[in-house]
């Protein structure tokens, strides 16, 4: 074969080597880059310690209002107004909704003049008896027609009591047209407007007492046997993420949900802080006890499916460390340490998803010099 054949047989293969060779400098277009080295202040930092625990039931239910009214149509009518709407607030004796009350009216004059009517009558017959009486004892008339006219008068007089009780109860009526605040407090469920039919029984709205919310959760019967009244209750509101409220066991009920198998506890709040709005979830512990345990908080945890972990920092760099966690405290947003790290050691408070096993981490002039306060437990 040629020479010039056979170098030209040989270059490919030549080529292809060299393109395998690693050469000093030379940059490959799927090196990654190195990741950068994090900047770390006192906040970023958690230092992992003890903290009191609160033992004892789990409490899971709703804030309501303790005073609360439903208030309902007591005579059959047509809704003419309705003066609150949802969220208004209300005074006692302030007029909430009013019915058609024309048919009732007609009614009370009725009932009026029927008591008109039979008042005479009774009158009449009263006078009667008491000529009547005159003339039998002079002998001029007859015992017989005495006690007829007794008797004339006495239904008179039972007639006259039975059209006055006609006269309240239409008055009665006429008052229930007119649905007025039973307490001072707000609109919460507005049910009717202006033209619609209410029947008896029928409900209009609801009014309640912001200023006596209380708590009306659910606690597991298993636990019933640690359940006390005056028991210190820690419980977290939905939608006040950074309040932490406090109440006491005020009554339990004294029977199981069938289906559930759960308790009922009404809790009274302590102090004047309270939520001002009905129905928001709330959960939190029965304190039946406390103990000492190392914690760490919710947002330094990190779960990808089974494994959890959080991001500890070693020297000048952070280690990806796995843990074991206990049951949550739903007050504090704390989980306690079952194996993983020790009393001390410092983790990532808040990390991101793009942090790398090894990364190397630099601290700010306070962290570095050991001068920044240990972040509380």
């Amino acid at each position: 074969m040629p020479r010039r054949a056979l170098l030209l047989l040989l270059l490919p293969a030549l080529l292809a080597a060299c393109d395998k060779l690693e050469f000093p400098g030379r940059n490959k277009k799927d090196a990654k880059p190195p990741p950068v080295t994090l900047l770390l202040t006192a906040e970023d930092l958690r230092q992992v310690g003890f903290s009191d625990r609160a033992q004892g039931p789990v409490i899971t239910g709703s804030v309501q209002p303790e005073r609360r009214a439903d208030l309902r149509a007591e005579v059959s009518s047509v809704v003419l107004q309705v003066l609150k709407d949802n969220g208004e607030s209300v005074r006692r004796g302030d007029l909430l909704v009013r019915l058609d009350d024309t048919a009732i009216r007609d009614s009370l004059a009725s009932a009026q003049e029927s008591v008109r009517a039979i008042g005479q009558a009774f009158d009449q017959a009263e006078r009667q008896v008491q000529r009547l009486k005159t003339l039998q004892a002079q002998g001029m008339t007859s015992m017989q027609a005495l006690e007829d006219a007794e008797v004339r008068r006495n239904n008179a007089q039972s007639d006259l009591v039975a059209a006055r009780a006609r006269v309240v109860s239409a008055r009665q009526m006429l008052q229930r047209t007119e649905v007025r605040a039973p307490f001072d407090g707000v609109v919460s469920d507005r049910k009717v407007s202006g033209g619609d039919t209410a029947q008896i029984g029928k409900e209009l709205l609801k009014v309640i007492d912001p200023r006596s919310m209380r708590l009306e959760g659910l606690v597991s019967a298993d636990r019933m046997h640690e359940l006390k009244i005056g028991q210190r209750v820690a419980f977290r509101v939905n939608g006040y993420p950074q309040t932490d409220f406090a109440g006491t066991v005020k009554r339990i009920d004294a029977a199981a949900n069938a289906t559930t198998r759960q308790v009922e506890v009404f809790v009274a709040f302590s102090g004047t802080e309270m939520p001002r709005v009905a129905g928001l979830y709330a959960e939190g512990r029965v304190e039946t006890g406390s103990t000492r345990v190392l914690t760490v908080p919710e947002s330094a945890v990190v779960r990808n499916g089974d494994q959890t972990h959080v991001w500890r920092v070693q020297g000048q760099s952070i280690q990806k460390s796995p843990v074991q966690l206990g049951e949550r405290d739903v007050r504090q947003a704390l989980y306690p340490v079952v194996a993983g790290l020790a009393e001390g050691e410092r983790i990532l408070r808040s990390p991101s998803t793009a942090l790398v096993d090894g990364q190397k981490v630099e601290f700010a002039a306070a962290v570095a010099a050991g001068s920044a306060p240990a972040p509380k437990p």
